[in-house]
């Protein structure tokens, strides 16, 4: 029985395992066999399930939600992490959009922030290829939904592959609004290649296209180069945002806009 008083079987330990790590960003093999009171060979085969999954990565002694340059964190965590931050840029990105447009929204949760706002704005068609935003906008008033087809994937959320690419690249919008993992050297990056090549399409369907990142993007690598900041016509940061990664986007010459909270 766990400390909790809740004695669960392998599934419900996984997914209480799997709350934790995702809420805490991390923990040790060791602490979560005590706090679940069964054996570290119990907890490794439940983290093996939960990586296999890929909810959490494995590392020696413990386990991670948090993102690294080779793999992006599962979405759960990141719905959860910078929320203040995201739809900070978010209200900044809105005022960006007119009645009358047609915008296109990427799968990241930045993007996610602003689709909550775009009831607001209305008459609009949306096009979007990450299952939540179809589900949030579904029945909006004034919206226009538009769903990218493809192979879904379900540690995204969203709708992958080439299908998605040739349907992106049929279209052309007003307004693109991404977000990426990683920000440095005057370049976006992602850790995904079947992610890159969907943002590259959409970046190129649309008239203009706007970057949203919270500042823990900024100074990172991860191993893909999605596009020189230098693509995007606008680039708009939090208030977060240390000195140096500021620094960062001024040697590289990027246009960006600090959006205070």
């Amino acid at each position: 029985m766990a400390k909790d008083g809740v004695r669960r079987g392998p599934a419900s330990r996984q997914e209480a395992i799997a709350e934790q790590v995702l809420s805490a960003g991390s923990a040790t093999a060791a602490d979560l066999a005590e706090r679940f009171e069964v054996s570290l060979m119990t907890i490794h085969r439940d983290l093996d399930e939960l990586e296999r999954q890929g909810v959490v990565r494995k590392f020696r002694g413990g386990v991670t939600a948090q993102p690294s340059g080779v793999f992006e964190s599962n979405v759960t965590f990141r719905r959860k992490s910078m929320l203040a931050e995201k739809e900070a840029v978010a209200r900044r990105a809105l005022e960006l959009i007119e009645p009358g447009m047609a915008v296109m929204l990427d799968d990241s949760t930045t993007v996610l922030a602003l689709a909550r706002l775009l009831p607001r704005i209305t008459p609009l068609t949306v096009v979007t290829n990450f299952l939540e935003g179809l589900n949030l906008l579904s029945d909006a008033p004034g919206i226009r939904l538009m769903g990218l087809g493809g192979d879904y994937d379900p540690l995204h959320e969203s709708f992958l592959g080439v299908s998605c690419v040739e349907a992106v690249e049929s279209l052309s919008v007003d307004l693109c609004f991404v977000s990426t993992s990683a920000v440095s050297g005057g370049y976006a990056h992602h850790q995904e290649q079947h992610i890159v090549w969907v943002k590259r399409a959409m970046i190129a369907s649309a008239a203009r296209t706007v970057l949203m990142l919270d500042h823990s993007k900024l100074g990172r690598v991860a191993l893909h180069r999605l596009a020189p900041l230098s693509a995007f016509d606008r680039v708009l940061v939090d208030a977060g945002a240390p000195a140096e990664a500021l620094h960062d986007l001024d040697e590289h010459k990027v246009g960006y806009e600090v959006v205070a909270a």
